[in-house]
């Protein structure tokens, strides 16, 4: 069992504690972020007042959320809020064993004493079955109120009966603004660094960017960039200190400046051009420097359909999944949907069929090639519409051999224009060989001349200049020339 920085006697504003803990909050007004959580009447605030205000006691509650959000924080302020004892079990390391023994010492404590207890199990997704089990006696009796942390969905690595008897409260990843009023904080706070350092605006930024949300990594990161400048003998935090402290090179990029635009664009073009190493290269720096990874998956959608088209289909398949998963699993997990997308996408024949037949459409469209819908095509399902002419005559297709009706579907302005040209790369060439078919059958194109059939008793290869034994001569030099034979 491992000690706890909240128990008697170990304080987590000692010194020699680390920054994080030091600066860790004492009241929920502390607390940065998770204002959901926050709100009056919410369950969090309803579980910290429960005691104070004399109502019930606190539920067991489940923390869900990715590292460095609050977890333990909350764990903690649950304990000295309700004035009750606080331990603190690792699932890493603990077994059943551990967890007997906590229950027990904390009946006896709310038997001979009335004092209740905490139990903050971190990671609680570790916890075999087993160990979970062994909690449901103390949650269900109230000899212990749990708080369990966790980054993976309770609902697949918690046992239902836990789930039934706890309040699972989702934590949301810090933004960037609320990591820094941590750092301000941090920077001017007695239990912080008190005011000895400065941070330059582009050392806070790579901060934030390494940080991604967690409180945790950004405090650490400010700490041990704080002693990297110490040790030049500055207290002015600068760029360089923060990479000398958590080796980490800041990328050169903006998220709203140039570097933004001309990255992205770098990568837009590498895809289109087909080099795929080099739109690799791009979509690492977005990621490294802590671009929206779903900005990129919209970019990625708009290249599937702008730059690809019908030449591979699967490929908007592709970029929507990837989306969908960013979505889902978000970072660090989510770069490799990303990457197995650009990948797809700048190995994919090419073509930008599917851009200029829309833009062609909307260009005539703007300029006034507007005609009335033909009245066969007109809507026809209520009374009196076929006085009006709408719907007669129309022709159903699925009726026909081939399921194509010829008939007219513009309207008379358009004709036989034509917007989709579709090129023959990739799957797009059958697709072009469909739509000469479909304007033959539609009357939009007339059927092409039937090629001449060749006179009865004519050689077909008379007049090529070859036969089969000229064939057979002159295949037999090319392969004796690449083989280096005379």
């Amino acid at each position: 069992m491992t000690a706890s920085l909240f128990d008697e006697g170990v304080s987590s504003s000692r010194a020699t504690a680390p920054l994080a803990v030091r600066m860790r909050p004492r009241t929920l007004d502390e607390l940065v972020g998770q204002k959901h959580l926050l709100e009056p009447g919410s369950p969090l605030r309803r579980l910290v007042a429960s005691t104070a205000d004399g109502g019930p006691g606190p539920s067991s509650v489940i923390l869900w959320g990715p590292p460095g959000t609050g977890k333990t924080t909350l764990a903690s302020l649950v304990s000295t809020s309700t004035g009750r004892r606080f331990v603190e079990l690792s699932a890493v390391t603990a077994g059943v064993k551990d967890v007997r023994e906590v229950v027990d010492r904390a009946r006896d404590a709310l038997g001979m004493h009335g004092t209740g207890t905490v139990l903050f199990v971190d990671e609680v997704h570790r916890f075999s079955k087993t160990q979970q089990d062994a909690l449901l006696p103390a949650v269900e009796n109230g000899w212990v109120t749990l708080v369990a942390a966790t980054t993976e969905n309770p609902s697949f690595s918690v046992i239902s009966p836990l789930l039934s008897r706890s309040l699972v409260l989702t934590l949301a990843p810090l933004t960037d603004d609320d990591v820094r009023a941590l750092l301000q904080r941090a920077l001017a706070d007695p239990r912080g660094l008190d005011g000895a350092f400065e941070l330059s605006t582009e050392a806070e930024e790579h901060l934030l960017r390494i940080a991604g949300g967690d409180a945790r990594r950004a405090l650490t990161s400010l700490e041990a960039s704080a002693g990297a400048a110490l040790d030049t003998g500055s207290h002015v935090i600068d760029l360089t200190a923060v990479e000398r402290a958590v080796d980490k090179a800041a990328p050169r990029y903006d998220r709203d400046g140039d570097q933004h635009y001309d990255v992205i664009s770098a990568f837009i073009k590498s895809c289109r051009g087909s080099d795929v190493d080099a739109a690799l290269h791009y979509l690492a720096r977005m990621l490294e420097a802590g671009e929206d990874p779903r900005f990129i998956a919209r970019r990625l959608v708009i290249l599937a359909s702008e730059d690809v088209g019908l030449a591979d289909p699967s490929a908007l398949q592709t970029a929507v999944a990837a989306a969908q998963a960013v979505q889902l699993i978000g970072l660090p997990e989510g770069r490799l949907t990303l990457a197995q997308a650009t990948i797809a996408i700048a190995l994919a024949p090419k073509s930008n069929a599917v851009i200029a037949a829309i833009g062609a459409a909307e260009s005539d469209v703007r300029r006034g090639l507007i005609g009335p819908v033909p009245p066969h095509l007109r809507d026809a399902h209520y009374a009196r519409a076929g006085d009006l002419g709408h719907g007669i005559g129309y022709v159903y297709p699925h009726g026909l051999p081939g399921g194509v009706a010829a008939q007219q579907y513009g309207p008379d302005q358009l004709g036989t224009r034509r917007y989709y040209e579709p090129t023959r790369h990739g799957a797009e060439a059958r697709y072009a060989d469909v739509y000469e078919r479909l304007r033959v059958a539609l009357g939009r194109d007339a059927a092409p001349e039937p090629e001449p059939a060749p006179p009865v008793g004519s050689d077909p290869d008379a007049g090529t200049g070859a036969s089969a034994d000229s064939t057979t001569s002159s295949s037999t030099t090319d392969d004796s020339t690449r083989e280096g034979r005379p």
